[in-house]
């Protein structure tokens, strides 16, 4: 058996009552003190992250954009220095190879942040389609992330830096900040639905500065947080997750990421295979979903109307804010509408459920 990834925080979990688990070939932590107290915690006041797993690609030379432009769905050309970008990037066929942040770091240099299950393959698929002058690093080991999300994240984060936060705007970032006597990446993005922001030093301080953001959060009573909460903050945004709601065999359009797809920037890869399916419209769609009757939906579980199956659940749970039992589907297209009323095969039984709006939690602004 392959021995597990670890990330340079390892060391630290078991200090904050870390239980790990095999996630993607890293061991990591599925919660501290508990997935429901971190969950809200997050919500009300702040959490810390570890996300070193995540991957970061460099690409940079006179040629970085037009590679970058081609790899994804998206439109690179339209970020500044010090912005961000979300975007899928695609396989020939329109299926995701990942989704990822650009982030534009300079005029000819940019940082790519990718899943942690991907990074090899990510970077084999970018090197593999790559032309030009263009140079592409693997830098994932040198770099460390945390993420500090929830309402009282940049409070807590302010009292660690001389850097005025309020001026980083949503999915843009500030280079050059120094966080507890470290050199940062500190970037106002994140993975829960809550306002925060991820930070990027180099590994060998992130311990250091784990400590230094938990004990400065102290007052407002921070927790770290782990997979399991990660999980359900991002479910309830309805934030997708690769290999569940995206994946090498579920396009951008069916995930309902259209507006990430920008299909007249000239081309890229996938673009020809997502452009026939918007125009005959994709044959699957994504929906939400919560529970009338009682019973939890998990990842696989089959989806029905009328005894025939017209899909499956991507991810379900009892979302801890919203306090319901609720799930994405991959669902046939003309069942995807909103009131439309569905059974989820729970332990061999249909449990009714019906579709619902989107995210299930939006914060107040």
């Amino acid at each position: 058996m392959a021995e597990l990834k670890r990330t340079p925080l390892f060391p630290v979990y078991a200090e904050y009552g870390g239980k790990t688990i095999d996630f993607g070939g890293w061991e990591l932590p599925v919660q501290f003190s508990g997935i429901l107290q971190e969950h809200e915690a997050v919500r009300t006041r702040a959490g810390l992250f570890d996300v070193s797993h995540m991957g970061e690609i460099e690409v940079k030379g006179p040629d970085a954009l037009s590679n970058i432009q081609n790899w994804i769905t998206n439109d690179a050309s339209k970020i500044e220095i010090g912005q961000a970008l979300y975007s899928p990037m695609c396989y020939p066929d329109g299926g995701c190879v990942d989704d990822l942040l650009v982030y534009r770091l300079g005029t000819d240099h940019y940082l790519l942040v990718v899943n942690a299950a991907n990074i090899e393959k990510d970077f084999e698929w970018v090197k593999q389609n790559a032309s030009g002058n263009v140079e592409i690093t693997n830098l994932s080991e040198q770099i460390a992330q945390l993420a500090l999300q929830g309402p009282l994240s940049e409070s807590i984060l302010q009292k660690l830096t001389d850097y005025d936060l309020s001026t980083v705007k949503y999915y843009w970032f500030a280079q050059d900040v120094t966080a507890a006597g470290y050199k940062c990446l500190v970037s106002r993005t994140g993975y829960t639905g809550e306002d925060g922001f991820e930070i990027y030093v180099d590994a060998e301080h992130a311990a250091d500065l784990w400590k230094a953001i938990l004990n400065a959060g102290k007052a407002e009573e921070i927790v770290p947080v782990g997979l399991g909460a990660r999980d359900t903050l991002r479910f309830e945004a309805r934030l997708p997750l690769y290999g569940q709601e995206i994946s090498s065999s579920i396009s951008p359009l069916e995930a309902g990421l259209g507006m990430f797809v920008k299909l007249d920037k000239g081309g890229f890869i996938g673009r020809d295979a997502l452009a026939k399916q918007k125009e005959e419209g994709p044959k699957r769609k994504l929906v939400g979903f919560e529970m009338i009757e009682r019973g939890i939906p998990r990842t696989h579980y089959e989806v029905q109307v009328d005894g025939r199956k017209i899909g499956e659940v991507t991810t379900g749970t009892m979302g801890p804010t919203v306090k319901k039992n609720i799930g994405l589907a991959l669902i046939e297209s003309d069942y995807a509408k909103i009131g439309q009323e569905l059974d989820v095969i729970i332990r061999n039984k249909p449990v009714k459920g019906v579709i619902v709006k989107t995210p299930f939690y939006k914060r107040a602004k």
